[in-house]
Order: structure tokens, then C-alpha cells, then sequence
């Protein structure tokens, strides 16, 4: 069986992520618990007060830790060297960088939770499906490749708590942008999705009224909300982010309402993964994680590999 990847993309949204990679920041704005907050419209001005250029939001980052549930410190004098496994061409969690070293969120994550447990870390990128085979043949310790989690593969490996999650979120044409989406919002209204996918298992089950279109691949889904053939589309947020920042979309469309983040349809999150019973490693990095997450690091990286928020 070959793992699955919730943040799996299309070969065109593969060239588009590699072409943001280089300098890309993400704002994000809901943590990854928080979904469909709706958005406060702001008071009119009134008129004789005179009107003022709105300041840039500060840039936030979802947390996917509970501040309230601090892990404690973990027997760390067995761990000498964690050798990270990851994939060799999925930007920008996953990529060979110029020099011909592992780079990418996932890789400098590794290093960050290598740093806080004070142990020597080697990243090797192998092809996503012959990860597991090797994680269990001990050609490494640990899995970071954005694999998500699964009964399937918690039957073959153990998982820290998630990293991030990949979002489902609603894309619009620019001139059609709504800040919040109900299901009563879309009685009649032409919603693009992925045939077969998760998403339009969401959309029949949550949003009956809507008239989906489904479609063989992003490319067709997106060409057609470019096209004004539907008035939405919905989809993985991560990749629709870069579509929107990128030069394949025309700057057409920008993001409606927020983040879907049920775990029966979107999964239960990215995490890392461990031989089955490593419950010293994976405590281990369990606790970094949260380390790194609190002292701000996790939102450094974050914040350097993404350019439009998925959240």
C-alpha cells in the first residue's frame, strides 16, 4: 500500500509551487481547530471624517498546539541521532535546493526539532511510496514528507501529533468574494470540485442545495472558474493558495469565507512518523515540537515558505 499525501498536487501545481518557493511567506489567520469564523464587517466611515489607507493585517500563523497541554520533558540521554527520511520533489515542504542538499519546510522543520532535542540530524529524500519500506527496514527513524495520517498506515507506523493540516476551503472570481459560506449561501450556486475527491464528498453531504460540476483535475476546475463557468470552486487550500498568488490563475479569483477542517472528510492531519512502539523517539519529537512551535520558530518557518494563507 502507498501512503497518501492530503497535500498532493497536480503537476501544474507542482510548477507552481517550485516558482514561489524562493522567498515565499504565508499569512495565515485561524488556528487549526478554528473554522468559518465570520468575518466582522467594518463600521462606515462616517462622512466628514476623513478617509484613511486601512493598515496590512498583521501576518499570523495557525497553531496546532494547545498552549494548556504542555508535554513534559522526555528522557532524552537514548537519542544520539534522529535520521530523517523525506521525499525528493514536493516544494516547498520538500525539494533539492541549489546546492544539491534536502531544503524545504519539512527539512528545515527536521533541523529546528534536532536543534531543541541537542542531537545530531541527517535528512536522506527518497521517492514518497518507498518511504514506509524504509522507515520499517530501519534505513532511517523517522518520516517528515508531509505523509498524512491514516488508519491505514497507523496499522504500519506511529505518528507524533500533527504539524499542520491541509484546509478545504471555498475560491471565487475576485468580483464575487464572500467573506463567510453557508450552505444556505449557495442554494443554486455552480460549484466546481474534483470528481471522486474528499471535497465533493464534503460539498453532497454538507452543502445539498449547491449544483456541483465536477471535474476530472484541478486544471479543468480552475480553468472554469477563470472562465465564469462556476461561481466556486473547492479544494485543497494549500494549493489553491499558490494558485491564486500565482501567474497561472490571471489574478482572477481570491478566497471566499474560511477553512473547512472536518477530520471525517480531511483527515486527522500531517505528521511524523516512527517504527511502530519508538515511543521514546516519538515523544521526543513530540516535545520539540512543541518547543519549537512556542518559542516562535515554527511560525519563522511558516511565515518564510508561504505566500498567501490557506486558513
Amino acid at each position: 500500500m502507498v501512503p497518501s499525501r492530503q497535500a498532493k498536487s497536480s503537476k501544474t501545481v507542482r510548477r507552481v509551487l517550485t516558482g514561489l518557493v524562493v522567498g515565499a511567506c504565508l499569512l495565515a489567520g485561524l488556528t487549526g481547530a478554528d473554522a468559518q469564523a465570520p468575518a466582522k464587517q467594518p463600521a462606515a466611515a462616517p462622512q466628514a471624517t476623513p478617509q484613511v489607507a486601512p493598515q496590512a493585517a498583521p501576518q499570523a500563523v495557525p497553531g496546532f498546539w494547545d498552549p494548556r497541554r504542555r508535554p513534559e520533558r522526555p528522557d532524552l540521554s537514548r537519542l544520539t541521532v534522529i535520521r530523517f527520511l523525506t521525499e525528493t520533489d514536493y516544494p516547498p515542504f520538500n525539494y533539492t535546493g541549489a546546492d544539491g542538499n534536502p531544503a524545504g519546510f519539512n527539512v528545515d522543520l527536521a533541523r529546528a526539532l534536532c536543534e531543541e532535542i541537542k542531537v545530531t540530524c541527517t535528512v536522506q529524500m527518497r521517492r514518497f511510496e518507498t518511504l514506509v519500506d524504509a522507515l520499517s527496514s530501519n534505513r532511517g527513524d523517522a518520516i517528515i514528507a508531509s505523509m498524512a495520517v491514516s488508519p491505514q498506515l497507523r496499522a504500519r507506523v506511529d505518528f507524533t501529533d500533527p504539524y499542520y493540516r491541509v484546509p478545504a476551503r471555498f475560491a471565487s472570481r475576485k468580483d464575487a468574494v464572500m467573506p463567510e459560506i453557508r450552505p444556505e449561501y449557495l442554494e443554486g450556486r455552480k460549484v466546481g470540485v474534483i470528481a471522486g475527491s474528499a471535497h465533493e464528498a464534503y460539498l453532497k453531504a454538507m452543502f445539498t442545495d449547491a449544483e456541483l460540476h465536477p471535474y476530472p483535475n484541478d486544471d479543468a476546475m480552475r480553468a472554469a472558474l477563470r472562465k465564469g463557468e462556476v461561481d466556486f470552486i473547492f479544494g485543497d487550500a494549500i494549493s489553491l493558495a499558490f494558485w491564486i498568488n500565482g501567474t497561472d490563475s490571471g489574478d482572477c479569483c481570491a478566497f471566499s469565507g474560511g477553512p473547512f477542517v472536518e477530520s471525517r472528510f480531511f483527515g486527522e492531519g500531517i505528521g511524523i512518523a516512527v517504527r511502530k512502539g519508538n515511543d521514546v523517539l516519538r515523544q521526543a519529537l513530540n516535545w520539540a515540537l512543541f518547543r519549537v512551535w512556542e518559542k516562535g520558530r515554527y511560525t519563522d518557518l511558516w511565515l518564510r515558505y508561504f505566500s498567501v494563507s490557506p486558513f
